[in-house]
C-alpha cells in the first residue's frame, strides 16, 4: 500500500475511516449475522459458513473504501 504523508497529527488514512464505517454498518444493521433477530436489515447478508462471512465484510470493506474516497 502506498503512504501518503499526512497535513497534521489528527489526519486519518482512507483506509482507517472506511474500516470505522465497516464495524459501524456492520454492528449496527447486524451485517452477516445467522440469526435475524433485531432492527436493520435483516436477513441481507447473512453467511452459513465462515469463507462467506468473510467474504462479504470484505465486500462491504470495498464499498465503504469506495464510499470514503468519494468513488462510484
Amino acid at each position: 500500500m502506498d503512504e501518503t504523508p499526512t497535513s497534521g497529527a489528527g489526519a486519518r488514512r482512507n483506509e482507517d475511516i472506511a474500516l470505522d464505517l465497516l464495524k459501524f454498518v456492520a454492528m449496527t444493521t447486524g451485517y452477516g449475522r445467522t440469526s435475524s433477530t433485531g432492527a436493520g436489515f435483516q436477513g441481507t447478508g447473512s453467511a452459513s459458513k465462515p469463507e462467506d462471512y468473510a467474504t462479504h465484510l470484505l465486500e462491504l470493506y470495498g464499498r465503504c473504501l469506495q464510499a470514503v474516497q468519494g468513488k462510484k
